[in-house]
């Protein structure tokens, strides 16, 4: 610990952790940042200058060029203040050469870059590709830059910016596709654009395509197809960020409002969500198999989402302030054998219970290579084998990297409550509080302690059909509303350091809600309870919490993470998992590799990781195992 001058102690920076698979260390020479980075300054700060961002592209390898590699095809970006660097990414044995950018663009205040990313699709052709750079501005515009030409090829929605003027939070580049990309805005927009289209001279004007619950698609009014081909408006609030799963059907969008919501984006259609403890949602991920989703946000927490039984099914408390990104970490994951996991990329498998893999209408089949048994695990599903345990990173506001280890047949344990939960049943027309041993809320008006003995049962017979239990639930509004008022929220003792008197819980939380509140909310009767994926009530944020949507910190497994350090001076906003390293991005313009254990340059083991070119395999250690088994510390 060091210790500041007024004496208060504060929690020092560290070069390297150690995991099950060995010890994880910073590569010094790996460090990328602005040329003549000015060195951290505790009384500094990065203002209110857009978060760090990273973006990667590997070029395929020249015919002309015979000692070409990968670490001189790889390409890094991000940006920095008003600032944006395009390096070659040397990798972990050559040192980073700051002073020969392969571009750097300087914006003006209103044109601060906020999101990038590289088209890796038009770059891995090995004859006449080029490198497509989309730059998102924080007055709304968009810019297609190559960046080896140092060009600007296409701007969109400049000018008097007619499209959307407010920040773009996210971009990214449609999968298998040379000339698509998707953008969301501030203003709780996404729009799809072609590269090789023009924008309309005057005002778009939109007509509806298709609504849901919660959400509206539009598409441009024109004589000649223009961009934005199409508008979508998303909740009430900023959109945040959105990932595409790995078969690039289906679409996760995070909000401001606090929902994560799921859509099939060749269909448009809403196929599931939901909603953090409170506040709203920063960032957003896919598991290498497309089977659950993760988001984290203003509630300190990360929110594993599953796609097969749509509901929440474990969250995960490690962070001290704002989650800012989360990433599953491909390279880490353990398979083994396929036992009734049912394939998310087909609807129809879903519903049977089949394991056949979908197609997508706009690129084919989407299966991927099966790994091979005993080699470094592949970043996807397979054939035969299935991921039985997921390496997943989170970085926040709080300066903390955090490493979780998710077990799988943990995360598919039933929906459940504790012996202590308070059960309240309705049997006609009179209401009792029972303190059973029964898992969940009962609303039927069949007997209680039958009810009890029922929801005992698997999992699978009670997240069979999630309308049906919304539909239950709702039948009864009061019942909800009394038992919502179990708000009992256990707080360990390390929570101390973090001002939850700052955070929305802390304004929110129901130990500071006045009585006449409580008293309003056991007797409010005659509003509508959202029910299932409906999201269109302005309530629908409250009477979620304690369904599947939005369980109760005491109705999922609670997961603590394996790894917590603080590993930069400001907070983090960048996390990449490769394969032979780790990076970080820091507020301050600073960006990290850590080599994974049997990396090191030179050779080194660095802590019993391994020699030679292989990853340690966490199955190659008991004790490791030993550690993984239940999938992180159950709190």
């Amino acid at each position: 610990m060091a210790v500041q001058a007024d004496g208060v102690t504060k929690e020092e920076v560290k070069t390297q952790f150690t995991t099950v698979e060995g010890t994880y260390e910073v590569v010094p020479g790996s460090e990328y940042s602005r040329p003549n980075r000015i060195a951290y300054n505790s009384a500094g700060g990065s203002g209110s200058s857009p978060p760090v961002r990273v973006s990667f592209v590997c070029l395929p390898e020249s015919s002309s060029s015979v000692n070409s590699n990968n670490d001189d095809r790889t390409k890094i970006c991000f940006n920095y203040g008003r600032e944006l660097f395009i390096y070659t990414y040397r990798g972990l044995r050559k040192a980073a050469d700051l002073n020969k950018p392969i571009d750097k663009r300087t914006y003006n205040k209103d044109e601060v870059a906020t999101s990038h990313d590289f088209n890796t699709v038009t770059a891995g052709q090995e004859r006449g590709g080029n490198v497509s750079l989309i730059v998102g501005l924080l007055g709304g515009q968009l810019q297609l830059i190559d960046p080896i030409t140092k060009e600007v090829n296409k701007a969109y929605n400049s000018g008097e910016r007619l499209i959307d003027k407010s920040k773009v939070t996210c971009v990214r580049w449609v999968p298998g596709s040379m000339n698509q990309f998707l953008c969301s805005h501030q203003s709780g927009n996404m729009y799809l654009y072609n590269e090789e289209l023009v924008c309309a001279v005057d005002r778009p004007h939109y007509q509806l395509f298709k609504q849901g619950d919660g959400y509206s698609v539009y598409t441009c009014k024109t004589k000649t197809t223009r961009n934005p081909l199409y508008r979508w408006s998303i909740g009430e609030m900023a959109i945040n960020e959105f990932s595409f799963s790995p078969c690039s059907k289906y679409l996760a969008v995070v909000s401001q409002d606090g929902f994560l919501r799921i859509f099939n984006f060749d269909t448009m259609d809403l196929i599931g969500s939901c909603r953090s403890y409170y506040g709203g949602l920063i960032c957003v991920c896919w598991s290498p198999d497309g089977r659950y989703v993760v988001c984290g946000g203003e509630d300190d927490l990360l929110t594993i989402w599953s796609f097969n039984e749509r509901r929440v099914v474990a969250r995960g408390a490690g962070h001290k302030s704002w989650v800012t990104v989360v990433a599953f970490d491909p390279y880490t994951t353990l398979y083994g054998e396929m036992d009734g996991v049912v394939d998310v990329h087909n609807e129809e498998s879903c519903n049977r219970n089949n394991c056949n893999y979908g197609t997508s209408e706009r690129g084919g089949k989407y299966r991927n290579k099966p790994p091979v048994p005993n080699s470094r695990p592949n970043s996807v599903v397979s054939d035969g084998l299935n991921a039985t345990c997921y390496r997943l990173g989170s970085v926040g506001q709080d300066t903390l990297l955090c490493l979780w280890d998710l077990k799988d047949d943990y995360l598919r344990q039933s929906y459940y409550r504790p012996r202590s939960s308070t059960v309240v049943s309705v049997v006609g027309t009179s209401i009792s509080v029972n303190n059973t041993s029964s898992t969940t809320i009962t609303t039927t008006t069949t007997n209680p302690s039958a009810n009890s003995t029922q929801n005992s049962a698997k999992s699978s017979n009670h997240v069979k059909d999630d309308s049906s239990h919304h539909t239950t639930l709702s039948a009864n509004l009061l019942t909800s509303k009394l038992a919502s008022l179990n708000f009992g929220e256990k707080r360990d003792k390390n929570d101390k350091d973090h001002k939850r008197s700052l955070s929305l819980a802390g304004r929110n939380s129901s130990s500071n809600m006045s009585k006449k509140e409580v008293r309003n909310a056991s007797n409010s009767s005659s509003s509508t309870m959202a029910t299932g994926d409906s999201l269109s009530h302005k309530n629908s944020s409250k009477s979620s919490i304690g369904t599947p949507q939005c369980p109760r910190l005491d109705e999922c497994p609670l997961l603590e993470p394996m790894v917590c350090k603080k590993v930069g001076h400001e907070r983090l906003t960048g996390l990449v998992f490769r394969e032979d390293c780790i990076i970080t991005a820091c507020q301050d313009g600073c960006i990290h590799t850590w080599c994974r254990p049997g990396k090191q340059p030179g050779g080194g083991g660095g802590g019993g990781g391994g020699g030679g070119g292989h990853h340690s395999s966490p199955s190659s250690s008991s004790g490791g195992m030993s550690q993984m088994a239940q999938g992180g510390t159950v709190v």
